[in-house]
């Protein structure tokens, strides 16, 4: 029986994520694939660039790592593609054609769900040549840089996450009031704010900006100064891996152990155009 070859990698930055290196997603067999998962499990984030995937091949890859995960905005989704959610300020017959700005913010995605989404894919289709860089924090090495006696302060804290709260005060897309529907299928929930990574038990500063209504059995505005404070902390240069875009580029990053950006471009100079999915989760613990 063949061997089959090591994935060669390269990381991120020190100590966090991998670009993978050589595999064309189009041809690889479901062995290499499985290696491309592992990766992701091991390293936080993984990198693979120069792929041409049409939406079937995106839903079949991802589809690897999990079950895919619908998405609350159904408005911005890919015809006949519910699961691919479009990220562009691309506008169609007087139209946008998928949601401008969002993800601007240091959060972890659909936070506010009882089991919120494992991981994060982006696939770039259009890219500016400058900006819109996404920015990944990587909330295990800030733990373990914390003092042991700041740990055990944070140790058995839970923040209460609001998808209606999110909605009504975020910088972009805000809402003035939930719809009936949205707010039934997104209730409050309770999170800890030290997470454990169910693949090898390491311990995240699971903050989160927009979601984050309060920190429980602490009154405000002392428990979002904490917040405040602890997302200042994970979100220092030496915590952060900036991803600069390019076509073909698909980045995939573990929402049980990152928090994450948009970053802005000049939206009148240039367009941009994402294809973003997800994969479910499991109940933070």
């Amino acid at each position: 029986m063949e061997t089959l070859e090591a994935l060669r990698t390269r990381p991120l930055k020190p100590g966090f994520g991998a670009e993978i290196l050589d595999v064309d997603l189009k041809t690889a067999s479901p062995e290499e694939v499985d290696q491309v998962v592992d990766a992701f499990h091991r390293f936080g984030a993984i990198l693979l660039r120069d792929q041409d995937l049409d939406p079937a091949g995106l839903k079949a890859f991802l589809g690897r790592f999990g079950a895919l995960e619908g998405h609350t905005q159904k408005q911005f989704t890919l015809p006949d593609h519910p699961e691919i959610y479009i990220l562009s300020n691309k506008v169609v017959d007087g139209k946008p054609i998928g949601a401008h700005n969002d993800g601007v913010g240091w959060h972890t995605d659909y936070s506010y769900k009882a089991e919120p989404v494992m991981c994060t894919m982006l696939y770039a289709v259009e890219v500016p040549d400058e900006g819109s860089d996404t920015l990944l924090a990587d909330l295990c090495a800030a733990y373990d840089a914390l003092p042991k006696d700041k740990r055990a302060r944070l140790d058995g804290l839970k923040l209460h996450h609001s998808y209606e709260y999110f909605m009504t005060s975020r910088q972009f897309l805000r809402v003035d009031k939930l719809s009936p529907e949205l707010k039934a299928e997104n209730p409050d929930v309770i999170h800890p704010l030290i997470r454990t990574h169910p693949a090898d038990g390491r311990k995240a500063l699971w903050v989160s900006t927009g979601t984050v209504k309060e920190v429980v059995g602490m009154p405000n505005p002392e428990g979002l100064d904490l917040l405040e404070e602890l997302v200042a902390f994970v979100t220092q240069e030496r915590f952060v891996h900036a991803h600069k875009w390019r076509v073909g580029d698909i980045l995939i990053w573990d929402n049980r152990c990152t928090l994450h950006t948009g970053t802005l471009y000049d939206d009148k100079k240039y367009t941009r155009l994402m294809h973003r999915m997800w994969v479910k989760g499991d109940r933070p613990f």
